[in-house]
């Protein structure tokens, strides 16, 4: 069983920047397997934003490339989300994802 608890999301200004934490617990380390960023907008589908795979290689969105950075601290069992240059269509729920194990998720709004 995998437990993963999201934290680091708000409300923030177009331009500004958030860090998004995802922490890993249970039967599983989140330095062995690949984690995921995934997001969702209201009204549409959940989409994937980054992810971070053993070997530390890293993959992103075309709309957040650039802008976001996924890291990760193995001996936290923690993965991070760093935002910048945010933007309102950035606005979503962010949820955390690895083998099959969802997080609660976070909301991020970012508007004026």
């Amino acid at each position: 069983q995998v437990q993963l608890v999201e934290s680091g999301g708000g409300l923030v200004q177009p331009g500004g920047s958030l860090r998004l934490s995802c922490a890993a617990s249970g039967t599983i380390s989140s330095s062995i397997y690949s984690m995921s960023w995934y997001r969702q907008a209201p009204g549409k589908q959940r989409e994937l934003v980054a992810t971070i795979t053993a070997g530390d290689n890293t993959n992103y969105a075309d709309s957040v490339k650039g802008r976001f950075t996924i890291s990760r601290d193995n001996v936290k069992n923690t993965v991070y989300l760093q935002m910048n240059s945010l933007k309102p269509e950035d606005t979503a729920v962010y949820y955390c994802f690895t083998r099959g194990f969802w997080g609660q998720g976070t909301q991020v709004t970012v508007s004026s």
